[in-house]
């Protein structure tokens, strides 16, 4: 089985570069007005998994809600100093403390919240 975690945006370019500069996904295909739309596939290194970004159509991007996100087991502190200091961003605080003892909450562009936690995710 392989995942792809698609969300729709009016910043493709800025939301693109943040996850792909700044936390480190990988740039492998896109595609430009297909029916309207546009988008961009970034993998998430050692897995199968994708996220996809699209803009265009009628409808408008979602709302962001403090609860929706994304997390990225990033393995070391020094990988999330690193991604933190691509950003430039300052830490947020996170809806639910269980993140604020284990990881860094920033937004997105979008104002979606990433938490970069540095240990690896094991059961």
């Amino acid at each position: 089985m392989q995942l792809r975690v698609a969300r729709h945006t009016q910043r493709l370019d800025e939301v693109v570069a943040f996850y792909r500069d700044g936390i480190g996904l990988a740039e492998i295909a896109g595609f430009r007005d297909h029916d309207g739309y546009d988008g961009v596939f970034l993998a998430v290194p050692g897995t199968d998994a994708h996220l996809e970004l699209t803009a265009g159509g009628e409808a408008g991007a979602p709302a962001p809600h403090p609860e929706s996100l994304l997390v990225f087991y990033l393995g070391d502190e020094t990988a999330v100093q690193d991604a933190v200091a691509r950003l430039g961003l300052d830490p947020i605080p996170p809806a639910n403390p269980y993140w604020a003892e284990h990881g860094i909450t920033l937004g997105d562009p979008d104002g979606f919240r990433v938490v970069l936690v540095p240990e690896r995710w094991g059961r």
